[in-house]
């Protein structure tokens, strides 16, 4: 988000472009969504080894091999813990902090958690999804994005005071509230159009700060790293990182709140 003084054309010189791939992660991700089974696992194992691979270039910018033998390993540990379903998974989940904490790079124990969070991520989706259905990952996804919507123009027509500007100097309360609202409008959605539960328009809420936090943390991590954006993989956003980060946070909370049971029962499955 630019300061709230920026120049109007300087201030939405990117939402053409931000739109359009928008347009396309959105088609990919309902289909693969809509596919489920392999399909959708094979997206997920690919995208976690692409943050990861952005995570080790960001704290490790001059070891140009070693990123990509992380993402390699991200993915099949992933693949491994998804396959065995049980307790040793979780042992396949830490493989990537592990190699991160034990190369030489900048602030190992930070790039180590949020590699765990993102491994946590790509495991939760695709167990929800397998679980749950498309219902509750239709929903989730649904949550981020208008948190994010709502809080990107809010936070650039309205701006005002900062939410946490020593970690994230763009964020604004005036987008996180805007957030939180349109979290709860998806919920309300739900609520009127589908015949669930009122209680899930808190939720959506709740779900959407998780999200917010998850979009902090990333930037920490950035702004640790001296770098604006997580890669240039995706025009008009920067990199994976960059655009599921908020993805990564809700996710990681729906399943250490033990929110999916309470949520499908909400959704009505």
């Amino acid at each position: 988000m630019t300061e709230p003084n920026a120049a109007p054309a300087g201030r939405w010189a990117d939402l053409k472009t931000r739109v359009l791939s928008a347009i396309a992660m959105v088609a990919v991700g309902f289909v693969e969504i809509w596919l489920g089974g392999w399909a959708f696992t094979a997206l997920i194992i690919l995208l976690t080894g692409v943050m990861i691979w952005e995570l080790a270039s960001m704290t490790a910018p001059s070891r140009r091999r070693s990123p990509m033998t992380l993402a390699a390993a991200a993915s099949a540990s992933l693949l491994a813990a998804l396959v065995l379903k049980s307790e040793v998974a979780a042992l396949f989940l830490i493989v990537p902090t592990i190699m991160l904490i034990l190369t030489p790079r900048r602030d190992r124990r930070l790039a180590g958690a949020y590699a765990l969070a993102i491994m946590l991520a790509g495991f939760g989706l695709v167990d929800l999804r397998v679980a749950g259905g498309t219902s509750v990952i239709l929903w989730l996804v649904a949550v981020v994005v208008a948190s994010d919507v709502l809080g990107y123009f809010a936070g650039r027509m309205l701006g005002g005071p900062k939410f946490w500007p020593r970690v994230s100097p763009k964020k604004t309360w005036s987008g996180t509230i805007a957030g939180w609202v349109g979290a709860a409008l998806v919920g309300g959605g739900l609520v009127v159009f589908a015949g669930a539960s009122w209680v899930l328009i808190p939720v959506s809420a709740l779900v959407a700060f998780a999200g917010q936090m998850g979009d902090i943390a990333e930037s920490w991590v950035k702004r640790r790293a001296g770098v604006k954006d997580a890669s240039q993989l995706i025009p008009g956003h920067g990199g994976v990182l960059d655009r599921f980060d908020a993805l990564i946070g809700a996710v990681v909370a729906v399943k250490a709140l033990g929110l999916f049971a309470p949520v499908s029962a909400l959704l009505g499955g």
